[in-house]
């Protein structure tokens, strides 16, 4: 069923149409002053802490705690949470801190649409594609928690801190992660 917010167009752009540019006229927070500001976040963290800049241990740490709710004994006996038991970290609340800070950036800055399907999705698969949303992004935010563990880091932990020690598996991964962006963007929407 598709409600409201699903079928809402952006301005400037009809419903099965793509949008013709940026539906704002610039963005209401400078990339320059986030980007130093991320630098550093970046710059403390490893001079005064000793931690990198990273999201997916704070995934873990919700998975592994909403795991120990459901099943404990299965959690507990997993070798991942029996070397990295799953606490309310830094991390974690990192990770919280990520999500009520961009709501507050796209708020202030006047850039919330309160549109769940935006104009791109709309035009490649129609009005009625709500649930094929829902069940994409929760699949897709899966399969890339699980390879960020596997890789060994995300793409904050990889981009930003793993590129900026130089480290060449941060850069091998950078350079997938656009690959794989890439990829699937033309995929899905047959650029």
């Amino acid at each position: 069923m598709t409600g409201a917010l699903a079928v809402r167009a952006l301005p400037g752009a009809g419903v099965h149409e793509l949008p013709a540019s940026y539906p704002y006229p610039e963005p209401a927070w400078s990339p320059y002053l986030v980007g130093g500001l991320i630098g550093l976040l970046t710059l403390v963290l490893l001079s005064m802490f000793s931690r990198r800049l990273g999201a997916s241990s704070g995934y873990a740490d919700i998975a592994g705690l909403a795991g120990r709710g459901i099943a404990p004994n299965h959690t507990n006996n997993l070798a991942y949470f029996r070397e990295n038991p799953p606490s309310i970290s830094w991390t974690l609340v990192f990770v919280v801190g990520i999500v009520v800070g961009a709501f507050l950036a796209a708020w202030t800055g006047g850039e919330t649409t309160g549109v769940y399907l935006q104009n791109l999705w709309l035009a490649r698969f129609g009005e009625d594609s709500l649930t094929l949303r829902t069940a994409t992004s929760l699949v897709g935010g899966m399969v890339m928690a699980f390879g960020a563990r596997m890789a060994g880091g995300c793409t904050s932990g990889h981009g930003i801190s793993g590129t900026l020690q130089l480290a060449p598996g941060s850069w091998i991964a950078v350079v997938a992660f656009f690959i794989g962006g890439i990829v699937t963007a033309m995929l899905l929407y047959r650029l």
